[in-house]
């Protein structure tokens, strides 16, 4: 199959549809409205999705994703629009009220187009088909996501934003061009097809495993000329805090000793704790930093960025115990639980950018309005936040951001540490309350299961390293709540759940983030149960998402029905690829049920990626977490006895990258601890099913390990 570069030549691609009006829009726009007259209604007002009701008004004549748009696009010969986006998304907003608010552009694209909205966040594998089809036309992608197709799904054209004059143009040139010549057209979009097909398609690699240390030093050499060793994170904007690329980093500084990418590292969770990406007052991160600085945040909050943040907050005190992580990790779960958790105890999907219109209006103050609420305090919070200097952004507004951490700041300002933090919780407390009572940002209201399970591993991780009961509690209650409320007849998973009613066939990142998040609840709890969950898992996931011979996994169930591509997910983002959380999930179920089959699968994954990796090391992360358990020591770390569990809690202040946690107080099944059960608690340090000899202490078991 030729590449999709030299299948889609970029100068050409989209000129040979259009005339000249088709055209990616700019970077402009404002904030949305708030529609309440109802003028018009559409099918999109029986959705349950926060986003598809945020369009239910529209003079659009919006169809959800279903048979019945392209039912009607094919009894009358027209084309698609597939548009896709998120509640959250601001862009989405302006095109929102610049173009689909709009009676006249609405009339226009009634008349020739059969119009689909799609939450991107509940059909992830419609926007996959999509994005693919609009990134090799355009080289470039993002929300809005508008692509048009034929009555049969088949892309022919698309873009991201388009500002009405534009979007206008596109609309007629299409048509027209529909109109006069649909063979051209088909013609195109069957290269188009061919290219979305091959995509990101990734071959059986037919030499046997074999991953070396080498491997790993040549991908961070490769990786690190693009590091910003003056602010963190990439020497790029914009800026994400991709997680898993510095839970690899973190895991390989350490493995390794290498001290300049420990220092990376650090400077980076540095940089991002004290920045304007952080809410200093609330709690928790913003999805991305828009500059090199991560001064000015692109406002949203996800659960995805904030739960797996907990997670890499929590490891980095481990490593580095500063007390900044401590607090980053408590109030990213504080802001959690009180603006994102239900009653239930499952947790909501994002906050918008906007309120008021806005972006970011919810979160940043002027010097009058912290005067005015802090009185005499706010000649400290002025000075902390950086008010008037680094924080002023625009209209005289600030984003509360530090350039200190508190010990610096109270060396040079001759205070002392304790009263420092004492002041600056009670100004944070005054803060938070004042901006309570402000207009608040729209919440995406539904739960879903991968990003829940995302919350779990964070919990878990946050109780491994701090010891907080009711962390683990919340872990425990989410994790029932997806394995019951979100769980298929068939023993599969729903992917979303909302006002008590899950929907939607899973997909294969439900299943690898709920088998890593049951992994991690074993780990802390030693309840045999949850590995007993994951294993169920795994085996339907291996049933209906995998096909014997293939390379991967496949992203969406052979139970669904058909797009026309089915993708599978390869290169880590913001949140990790579905098929390598998949691999290290059924690497260490493998290892602690002692089952080659799932092992095989997971090395042959890791070996048929192993030849991209190189090419984009920041892409493929987490298989490098799982590269690592391979070509260094796997320590499985196993503790009998009736006092395992505090023993496990012993470790807590100890970072050990590539290990591994079983246990029982009494008896177990599990290959490992089978005839360990000696009465009194001992601790077991194993690597490939050797162990060394057994210990009473957490200090000797640290021992064993260097």
């Amino acid at each position: 199959m030729p590449t999709p570069q030299r299948l889609l030549a970029a100068s050409t691609l989209w000129m040979v549809l259009c005339s000249g009006g088709c055209r990616t829009g700019g970077e402009r726009g404002d904030g949305p409205t708030q529609d309440t007259m109802h003028a018009h209604t559409n099918r999109l007002a029986d959705e349950s999705s926060p986003y598809l009701l945020q369009h239910a008004h529209n003079p659009v004549d919006w169809y959800p994703w279903g048979e019945e748009a392209f039912a009607k696009a094919r009894a009358e010969n027209k084309l698609v629009l597939v548009s896709v986006g998120y509640s959250s998304c601001h862009w989405c907003h302006v095109m929102e009220r610049e173009c689909f608010e709009n009676d006249s552009i609405a009339a226009l694209m009634n008349e020739h187009y059969v119009c689909i909205k799609v939450d991107r966040e509940e059909r992830p594998d419609v926007d996959q088909v999509y994005m693919t089809a609009v990134q090799l036309m355009t080289q470039r992608g993002g929300w809005p996501l508008n692509c048009f197709t034929l009555p049969d799904g088949r892309p022919v054209y698309g873009g991201t934003y388009f500002p009405p004059q534009q979007w206008t143009q596109v609309l007629q040139d299409l048509h027209t061009t529909w109109t006069k010549d649909p063979g051209k057209v088909r013609t195109y979009a069957e290269r188009l097809h061919q290219g979305v097909l091959g995509a990101e398609l990734v071959h059986v690699n037919e030499e046997p495993p074999a991953f070396t240390r080498r491997d790993l030093d040549e991908l961070v050499a490769a990786w690190d000329s693009t590091f910003d060793n003056d602010h963190g994170g990439p020497d790029r904007a914009p800026k994400f805090p991709m997680p898993n690329n510095y839970q690899f980093l973190l895991k390989q500084a350490w493995i390794t000793d290498d001290a300049a990418l420990r220092r990376h590292v650090e400077l980076t969770l540095d940089k991002m704790a004290l920045g304007g990406i952080r809410d200093q007052v609330g709690g928790g991160f913003a999805r991305y930093s828009v500059d090199v600085l991560w001064k000015v945040p692109h406002f949203e909050k996800m659960l995805y960025d904030n739960a797996q943040l907990i997670s890499l907050y929590s490891q980095a005190y481990q490593a580095f115990h500063h007390e900044e992580y401590r607090r980053v990790v408590e109030s990213t779960i504080a802001f959690l639980e009180r603006e994102m958790r239900s009653e239930e105890g499952a947790f909501y999907s994002a906050l918008d950018a906007d309120s008021e219109g806005e972006e970011g209006l919810f979160y940043v103050w002027t010097k009058a309005e912290l005067e005015q609420v802090l009185g005499p305090d706010a000649a400290l919070a002025i000075d902390y936040y950086n008010v008037g200097g680094k924080g002023l952004w625009e209209h005289d507004r600030n984003i509360l951001l530090r350039t200190k951490d508190d010990v610096r700041f109270a060396r040079e300002r001759g205070l002392n540490d304790v009263e420092l933090r004492r002041s600056i919780d009670s100004i944070n407390a005054k803060l938070l309350a004042a901006r309570a009572k402000r207009v608040r940002p729209g919440l995406d209201d539904k739960s879903l299961t991968s990003w829940n399970a995302l919350m779990v591993q964070g919990y878990c991780d946050a109780h491994e390293v701090f010891g907080r009961a009711e962390w683990l509690a919340q872990a425990r209650r989410t994790m029932e709540l997806i394995l019951t409320k979100c769980r298929r007849p068939d023993g599969g998973l729903w992917h979303s759940y909302k006002a008590g009613k899950a929907s939607i066939n899973g997909y294969l990142e439900d299943y690898s983030f709920t088998i890593e998040a049951l992994l991690a609840l074993y780990g802390v709890t030693f309840e045999e149960r949850w590995l007993q969950e994951a294993r169920k898992l795994a085996d339907h996931a291996i049933a209906h998402f995998h096909t014997e011979g293939e390379a991967l996994f496949h992203f969406t169930s052979d139970q669904d029905p058909p797009l026309i591509a089915r993708k599978a997910e390869v290169t880590d983002n913001v949140i990790p690829a579905s098929n390598s959380s998949m691999a290290k999930g059924l690497f260490q179920l493998g290892h602690l049920f002692d089952d080659a089959r799932y092992i095989k699968l997971a090395t042959g994954m890791l070996n048929n990626v192993k030849p991209q990796m190189r090419s984009y090391p920041a892409g493929y992360s987490n298989w490098a977490q799982l590269m690592l358990m391979h070509v260094h020591p796997l320590y499985e770390i196993a503790i009998t006895g009736p006092e395992a569990l505090a023993r496990r809690a012993g470790f807590a202040g100890h970072y050990i990258p590539n290990r591994m946690f079983l246990g029982t107080p009494g008896t177990s099944a599990l290959p490992l601890l089978e005839g360990k059960s000696t009465g009194a608690t001992t601790i077991y340090v194993c690597v490939e099913k050797s162990c060394r000899m057994p210990v009473g202490t957490v200090n000797e078991a640290i021992g064993q390990l260097r």
